[in-house]
């Protein structure tokens, strides 16, 4: 009777345990259900809310949730971290982590789930004398089967030792056994890797007291969490980095052919280099003191040497050298610091948002070009055309969680107190020359060499200085040649160069330039000029343009000439020095944006009329509107939107600074039967802005001039060739050539966007063969005269060469003289561009014609040629 009333009880309770588990055992803690209350969920949400996360970046999550099963992977083992992704990703919608793979959440789980998790552990262990085990029991698999999605932490307190030593279950090998089993099928597991930031600062090699008794800021202390949390909340946000797809990962033929545990490990391992880089990527290298690089700098083998030969040579003691060497490097050295960064990003924010109408900026690129600077540091290189351009890539990236560059600045910016600014800021300083100066020379590429090893991004101009003209200038290879050398004996294991475009509606220096251009010495920087710049304040400078270019690998580029850098002759390696920076010249104007500033400088100018109407301007600028557009050129969104709108704001802009003048009233309506003159004073102004867009309509311009001075109505592609090389040719010192284009591509190219604006016809029966229309010969004009500038100003110093006795005389003495010939020969009407006075034009064509054997009056074959071509060309337009 007993035992059938104890089999009974038994019964009972076996059902009542039953109901109570709903049949199974599988309730753990390291699951925390969607549902955990609306109080629980509320505290979460407000404690969590302070924290930024970039949702373009959430945009992938979406994504890989259709895709296949998403797993997340910290660094360090955190419940702040897990409950912050569990409460975010819920709150927007996303895949978020109810499963944590070695984690156990009792304080957030539902009252009612803690006593079934209780009750199920109970009845386990007396049911099988042993706890029970997510693992083992595939209760994990079969929830991110069913969609669930988890969260992984790659380093924990005795994780290690518990895998390792006690053989419990590695997460990342019941990821990979999962992968590779049947129920899975084809879908792929995702390995999303997560990092949470609590400062924008970089990690300094020596920890502070702060450090050492409250957490660095990588992994801090709960106090010093709560306390950052709390009080500045707005200085946490968190990344998500590219995702891993474990199913490609373990196709690869060197993983598929080991087991499992070297696969797990291997994973591991890839995990936590995409972590720290991507870290490395956010905030920067580790930060060491000015002292520690400088030591480390001064005391290398390499130095050490040639200081040593340096005294020996100069007959000093070697203790000179070194203080020598220890003054330069004070002179070069940047003073990295983040505060002063700050600081300056929100004087560049009030900035733009004072006396510029904000920034354009294609942020997909600049995305790329982040996950591209985990393979190694990014070598920036912006176009130069205002002072500001220093600290604009710097507030660009800290803005957007990026570490802020060191940036090559020229010496003479490093005036008091903009120096120590600057410096702190990131710049370190360069001489404009290191003729006779060869200790400083090596100390400079020492400093270079430390700042790629150490990780460091460096921004440099290719183009020397700030552009005069509005256009770009021919790179100078100087900075570029160092920092290849420095590859070449393994500064990096990778170097990603990234062109880039800085570009202003209009530019503060326009004053200065125009008086450079036309011949005034150029002022040099001091206190004075900035107190002076006060005044820039009260006017408005229209939008400011940063385009990125895609990011250029140097082993990518390296590796399709098949030849390593060490491998090549020093005849080589300048000639890859010269092909690259040609390349980031023509990579930068590809992604240059054009404004309706520019495209109406150049209707403006390229006008054959010195009187011309409204209408007669909207046809000349819808023109180049036509042809940008079939070449796919960045425009302006002002552009984009509404260009006639655009176009008569710059009208009625140009009319307030009197660049324009109204001749007559308009009839009806804004401008509609107005007449204009462009004031002559003003031309080189105007010119500026012209040269801004000026490269995507040059090979148009060498098309069409070729197209004139065949001077037929019927041609063929081929007859142009000759005359497009030579313009190429002729004009090498003005822009950039491609070097991965030849001339019959662009001719082809022209040809067909001509063709498409009904400026010639194919021949109906002869291949290859074109025929020009009437109208068509008005707009080759008006393509073509891009160039009347540079003939203009080239035929100037040829007039002038042509009475030079000798060539002996200083440079500057000769452009002096120059700039009296052309102001002349304007006065006699033998030019007509006002523009076509500028030192800067001057200067490109001595040394165009000097290389080509035109140094004085003796040279008279010479002349007589290039004079006979600049006049045909010039009567053709």
């Amino acid at each position: 009777m007993i035992k059938y009333r104890w089999t009974q009880f038994k019964n009972r309770v076996r059902v009542w345990v039953d109901k109570a588990l709903q049949g199974t055992h599988n309730h753990y803690l390291c699951f925390l259900p969607g549902k955990i209350g609306f109080l629980s969920s509320w505290f979460l949400k407000l404690f969590f809310s302070g924290i930024k996360i970039n949702k373009e970046q959430t945009l992938t999550l979406k994504k890989l949730k259709k895709e296949g099963i998403i797993v997340y992977v910290t660094k360090y083992k955190s419940y702040f971290e897990y409950l912050f992704y569990y409460t975010r990703y819920k709150q927007d919608g996303l895949a978020f982590p109810e499963i944590g793979f070695d984690y156990k959440v009792v304080i957030w789980q539902p009252v009612s789930r803690i006593l079934r998790i209780f009750l199920s552990y109970l009845d386990y262990i007396f049911s099988n004398l042993s706890l029970p085990d997510p693992y083992a029991g595939g209760y994990i698999k079969q929830e991110l089967i069913n969609g669930r999605s988890a969260l992984l932490s790659l380093v924990e307190k005795k994780g290690f030792y518990r895998r390792f030593v006690k053989q419990k279950t590695d997460p990342l090998q019941y990821l990979i056994e999962m992968q590779q089993s049947i129920e899975i099928g084809d879908r792929p597991i995702f390995i999303v890797p997560q990092l949470i930031f609590f400062s924008k600062k970089p990690h300094k090699f020596t920890p502070t007291i702060t450090d050492i008794l409250l957490g660095p800021e990588e992994r801090p202390g709960k106090i010093r969490r709560l306390v950052t949390l709390f009080k500045n909340p707005e200085k946490v946000f968190m990344e998500i980095s590219e995702p891993i797809n474990l199913k490609h990962f373990l196709e690869v033929e060197q993983i598929r052919q080991r087991g499992i545990e070297y696969q797990s490990l291997v994973l591991r391992r890839n995990l936590l280099l995409q972590i720290n880089r991507h870290r490395q990527s956010t905030i920067g290298p580790t930060l060491k003191s000015r002292e520690e690089l400088k030591e480390s700098i001064l005391t290398n083998d390499r130095l050490q040497i040639f200081m040593q030969n340096y005294s020996k040579k100069h007959n000093m003691p070697i203790q000179q050298a070194h203080k020598k060497a220890d003054k330069y490097l004070d002179e070069i050295a940047a003073k990295y610091n983040i505060a002063i960064i700050k600081i300056l990003a929100g004087l560049i924010k009030w900035v733009s948002d004072t006396i510029f109408e904000g920034f354009t900026v294609n942020m997909d690129v600049l995305n790329k070009v982040k996950s591209m600077s985990k393979k190694g540091p990014l070598i920036l290189i912006p176009c130069h055309k205002s002072h500001i351009d220093y600290l604009i890539l710097s507030y660009i990236f800290y803005a957007n969680n990026m570490p802020c560059p060191h940036i090559a600045a020229g010496k003479n910016l490093s005036f008091w107190p903009m120096g120590s600014i600057l410096r702190g800021g990131g710049a370190f300083f360069i001489r404009r020359t290191f003729k006779g100066a060869v200790l400083y020379s090596k100390v400079f590429v020492e400093y270079v060499y430390k700042l790629l090893e150490e990780g460091f991004n460096i921004e440099f101009f290719i183009e020397g200085g700030r552009s005069r003209t509005g256009k770009l200038i021919l790179p100078k290879l100087g900075l570029l040649s160092i920092l290849l050398n420095a590859y070449k004996d393994g500064a990096c294991d990778d170097m990603i160069f990234v062109p880039i475009y800085i570009g202003y509606d209009r530019v503060m220096e326009e004053s200065s330039y125009l008086n450079e251009i036309e011949g005034g010495q150029k002022q040099p920087e001091n206190l004075l000029q900035i107190i002076k710049a006060r005044k820039l304040l009260k006017k408005r400078y229209g939008k400011i343009y940063i385009k990125f270019h895609q990011p250029i690998s140097l082993n990518e580029l390296l590796s399709q000439s098949n030849i390593s850098i060490q491998d090549m002759t020093s005849k080589e390696r300048n000639a890859l020095t010269r092909n690259l920076g040609h390349r980031i010249i023509n990579a930068i104007n590809n992604v240059s944006v054009v404004t309706a500033y520019g495209l109406v400088a150049s209707a403006l100018l390229n006008c054959s009329k010195k009187r011309f109407t409204y209408e007669h301007l909207m046809s000349h600028a819808g023109t180049y509107m036509n042809y940008l557009l079939s070449q796919k050129v960045e425009l302006a969104d002002t552009l984009l939107l509404d260009h006639v709108y655009a176009v008569e704001q710059v009208i009625d802009a140009y009319l307030n600074r009197k660049l324009i003048i109204q001749t007559s009233k308009n009839i009806e309506g804004r401008f509609a039967g107005a007449q204009f003159m462009v004031n002559e004073n003003k031309r080189p102004v105007l010119e500026y802005y012209k040269n801004n867009c000026i490269a995507f309509f040059i090979p148009a311009a060498f098309t069409a001039l070729a197209i004139l001075e065949k001077d037929a109505f019927q041609f063929s592609a081929s007859d142009l060739n000759i005359r497009y090389n030579f313009l190429q040719g002729f004009f090498k010192n003005e822009f950039a050539y491609n070097v991965d284009r030849t001339s019959e591509y662009f001719i082809r190219k022209n040809i067909k966007a001509f063709i498409d604006d009904a400026v010639l016809m194919p021949h109906p029966t002869l291949p290859d063969t074109y025929n020009l229309t009437s109208a068509g010969f008005r707009e080759l004009k008006l393509f073509s005269g891009f160039l009347k500038t540079y003939f203009e100003s080239y035929l100037i110093v040829l007039k002038h060469l042509g009475r030079l006795s000798n060539n002996s005389a200083d440079t500057k003495d000769i452009l002096k003289k120059i700039q009296a010939t052309g102001n002349r020969m304007y006065r006699k009407r033998e030019i007509e561009r006002k523009e076509a006075l500028s030192k800067i034009n001057y200067q490109n064509a001595v040394d165009y014609f000097i290389a080509h054997g035109v140094k004085s009056s003796q040279d008279t074959e010479k002349i007589e040629y290039y004079t006979k071509a600049i006049q045909r060309y010039l009567n053709c337009l």
